[in-house]
């Protein structure tokens, strides 16, 4: 069955299309008006192995805050959706990424239990044009409407590229752990609870 999903959201301040095929070959193509913050995108569809579509229209006249947030926010609903109760999944995941002086780790838990652990320090405000502070946003509406619990922490690191870029590629490694469909669920949600 195929898990894939569409989400539209529109508001006054951002209109947001993203489609997701969880069982892509990593895919995409991504314009959110921000340089920076496609090229993280793409590096996270790419590492995880997920066909994606993002179109986001936001108020970048004012700054780039609703934009990068509710991004996430639609593509945290995405997974959401095509994971359709988690059936059937790993659930857990986990990653560590080198990234020349920068190692990031990411623990995911698809639980429907979302929360963000975030250890993550920049030693610029800015990367590109985009606000360092703005990574921790994208992160924490991601994973509070995918339903995910999510501890990311870079364990050293002085690059700012390198710190938000080898996040955006951990958090993509553990979910493509954690989505991968496993036959020894049998199709059922993997609790004990019997649903997650």
């Amino acid at each position: 069955m195929a898990r894939i999903a569409e989400v539209s959201r529109s508001t006054k301040e951002t209109q947001i299309r993203v489609a997701l095929d969880l069982d892509g070959v990593g895919n995409s193509t991504v314009s959110t008006g921000i340089g920076f913050f496609d090229h993280m995108l793409e590096s996270f569809a790419r590492h995880g192995g997920f066909d994606m579509r993002i179109e986001t229209k936001g108020d970048l006249h004012i700054d780039m805050h609703h934009t990068v947030e509710d991004t996430g926010i639609v593509i945290g609903q995405a997974f959401a959706k095509a994971l359709d109760g988690f059936k059937g999944v790993r659930r857990f995941g986990h990653a560590y990424i080198p990234m020349d002086e920068t190692l990031t780790r990411c623990a995911i838990d698809l639980s429907n239990r979302p929360y963000l652990i975030w250890r993550v320090n920049f030693q610029r405000p800015k990367v590109g044009d985009m606000d360092t502070e703005l990574f921790k946003e994208f992160h924490h509406a991601f994973a509070m409407n995918a339903g995910a619990c999510v501890h990311l922490e870079t364990l050293y690191g002085e690059n700012s590229h390198h710190i938000a870029e080898s996040g955006f590629k951990a958090l993509a490694r553990a979910l493509r752990t954690a989505v991968e469909l496993d036959p020894k669920t049998h199709g059922h949600a993997p609790s004990t609870k019997g649903v997650l």
